[in-house]
């Protein structure tokens, strides 16, 4: 088997540049909370392929699901020969959504698929272009993600012009001195300078913020959201591609809020790690597009619907949202413990819902100045001595704990251990 050296030599001479690497490591097999390279070196996952291993690695039921519709067949294209998977999920997620009335469901393949199909719905029912987004937000890659996407490098640099009639506003976080009384007055200037409240089709936020620093949006935040976009006709769409499915101890991030969207984003949890993605909405809402306007050759794919199915079931029988929640609970604990230790790095702002949980490595300690040179070598040195771990952030210097909700206790000490070998001074 090559080693880790010789795959990123072979991986620089036939993949191209723009598509990055958080880590040299390369692959061979995983289970549950713990993957394997191809030199037989064990790590703990503290990414969980971001966000995308609720369940963990391999997790038999999922897996079993998945054969199980194998061997009946692997793609037809919903749109040539329906099948019951795709059905019966689209029913499940209705069920369980926190949106308001009878809701409908379409599924895609990539979470920037989601966001690009929610704006195309919100377009269909208002008949309006203009959208609003966050600064700090991550939507996704493709031309209508990454216009909304509120961050220039890497996602926008060099790409050419982004796609008119997309506004942002200041997402409110205490680190950056914007609360969600600027938010709410510079949204107001682009009401009055740029864009008409009857021209907007749809306000989208991520209830938590991934890429941006695993931020929340204040209640009070969701509250006047919701106000505008009744008074005004607007279209409220919740980015839950990395906050749903349990990682914030609820199903979805939405429901520790008093107010609900008309529109959610699903993907990476979703199906255990096979693609799929889909927009939950009101059946109002979600029917204004005209047949054929939705869609895609492989979304919704049986296999992955399949998987899904199972993941559902899985969060029931292994009781994942209270997992979820005790798992944010020891990792907060451990992270405070290390907060007040004066032989590792100084770290502040430690912060998450349920199990999605974040925290700062600053200059100084009691400060909040950010150390993104820093950041990237205790992520260096975590993989270096077994952990993989992912930072992220507006100013690169905040570290973010994704490990599968199903991970046991034991294996979240190691790993915090791991960690706090990392951050040693």
């Amino acid at each position: 088997m090559p080693t880790n050296a010789e795959l990123l030599s072979r991986r620089a001479d036939a993949v191209v540049r723009g598509v990055s690497h958080a880590t040299p490591i390369s692959a061979a097999r995983a289970r549950n909370a713990e993957i394997w390279d191809v030199e037989g070196k064990r790590y703990v996952d503290f990414a969980g392929g971001i966000a995308v291993l609720n369940t963990g690695h391999c997790h038999p039921g999922i897996i079993a699901a998945a054969a199980e519709q194998m061997q009946r067949f692997t793609h037809t294209c919903f749109q040539v020969l329906m099948y019951e998977p795709y059905i019966a999920l689209a029913e499940r997620l209705n069920a369980l959504a926190p949106i308001q009335g009878r809701r409908k469901t379409a599924f895609f393949t990539t979470g920037a698929e989601a966001t690009e199909n929610a704006v195309k719905i919100a377009r269909a029912a208002t008949g309006r272009s203009g959208v609003i987004a966050f600064t700090g937000a991550f939507h996704g890659r493709t031309v209508m993600a990454s216009a909304m996407t509120g961050k220039v490098t890497p996602y926008k640099k060099g790409l050419g012009p982004a796609l008119p009639e997309v506004w942002h506003v200041p997402f409110p976080v205490p680190q950056l001195d914007v609360t969600v009384e600027d938010a709410l007055k510079y949204l107001g200037f682009i009401f009055k300078a740029d864009a008409d409240p009857s021209g907007i089709a749809a306000i989208i936020i991520e209830p938590v913020q991934g890429e941006g620093g695993f931020h929340q949006a204040p209640p009070e935040l969701m509250r006047a959201l919701r106000r505008l976009c009744d008074a005004h006709g607007i279209v409220l769409v919740a980015d839950e591609v990395q906050t749903g499915f349990g990682r914030t101890a609820k199903m979805f991030a939405m429901e520790h809020y008093d107010v609900t969207p008309d529109l959610i984003c699903v993907a990476k949890s979703l199906a255990g790690g096979f693609p799929l993605s889909g927009v939950i909405g009101r059946a109002a809402i979600m029917d204004a597009a005209d047949p054929g306007g939705l869609g895609g050759t492989y979304a919704g794919n049986p296999v992955s619907c399949a998987a899904a199915l199972a993941v559902l079931d899985v969060f029931a029988e292994e009781k994942l949202l209270d997992r979820a929640a005790r798992q944010g609970t020891q990792l907060k604990a451990r992270l405070e413990k290390l907060r007040s230790q004066n032989n590792v790095l100084p770290i502040d702002a430690i912060r998450g819902l349920g199990a999605m949980v974040a925290f700062d490595i600053v200059r100084e300690r009691g400060g909040s100045e950010p150390d993104a040179e820093t950041t990237k070598r205790v992520v260096q040195t975590a993989y270096e001595n077994g952990l993989v771990l992912l930072s992220c952030g507006t100013n690169a210097n905040t570290i973010r704990i994704l490990a599968p909700l199903t991970a046991e206790e034991s294996i979240v000490d190691e790993g915090l251990d791991i960690l706090e070998a990392a951050l040693a001074c």
